[in-house]
C-alpha cells in the first residue's frame, strides 16, 4: 500500500520504500529537500505541517504505513493515527530528553519525555510492536525513541521483525 514519509527531508526513507515497490508520498516544507526526495515511485508534496492555518491534508485510512524520523510536532499524532488504514503501521523515530548532551535538538519542546512515544501511540489506538528509548551511537551519538506500532487490523499472526543495522 501507499506509504507516507512525513517531514521527509532528502527522502532517504521515501526512496527505500519506493525501492520495495510501495507508492510513496514524501512531504516536507522545504522545496529543495523535496527535489532530492523525488524519484521513481515517490510523489512529493510541499506542506508546512506546523502552520495552524492549514488543515491536515490527508483523509482517514489512506496510508498502509507512515514513517517519521527526526521530527516532532505532537499535535499531529492524532492525525497520523487516523490517516493509517485499519491494518496500517507507524514507524516513528525522533530525539528524546538527554539529547541536549550531544547537541541539537536540545530544546525540550523538541525532545520526547521518557515513554512519551509509547503513551502517544496508546492514546491514539495503536498497539506497540517494538519500542526503544535510549542512546544510539550511529549515525552520531544521540538520545532517541523508536516506535513501530500498528492499528488493530494489522496481520499480527504473520508479523515478522527483522533488525537491519
Amino acid at each position: 500500500g501507499e506509504v507516507l514519509d512525513l517531514a521527509c527531508g532528502s527522502g532517504r526513507h521515501a526512496r527505500h520504500f519506493a525501492g520495495l515497490g510501495h507508492k510513496v508520498l514524501a512531504v516536507d516544507r522545504d522545496p529543495a529537500a523535496l527535489l532530492e526526495a523525488a524519484g521513481e515511485g515517490v510523489t512529493t508534496m510541499a506542506f508546512d505541517l506546523e502552520d495552524p492555518a492549514l488543515a491536515w491534508p490527508f483523509e482517514a485510512g489512506r496510508f498502509a504505513a507512515i514513517v517519521v524520523t527526526n521530527y516532532l510536532h505532537r499535535p499531529l499524532f492524532a492525525q497520523l493515527a487516523a490517516s493509517l488504514r485499519q491494518d496500517g503501521l507507524l514507524i516513528y523515530e525522533t530525539f528524546a530528553l538527554g539529547n541536549e548532551a550531544f547537541g541539537k535538538p536540545s530544546n525540550p519542546a523538541f525532545l520526547l519525555a521518557h515513554g512519551e512515544l509509547l503513551a502517544l501511540a496508546a492514546a491514539n489506538g495503536l498497539r506497540t510492536i517494538a519500542y526503544e528509548d535510549g542512546l544510539v551511537e550511529r549515525p552520531k551519538p544521540a538520545m532517541v525513541q523508536r516506535l513501530c506500532a500498528a492499528k488493530d487490523g494489522f496481520g499480527w499472526a504473520g508479523a515478522r521483525l527483522e533488525l537491519q543495522i
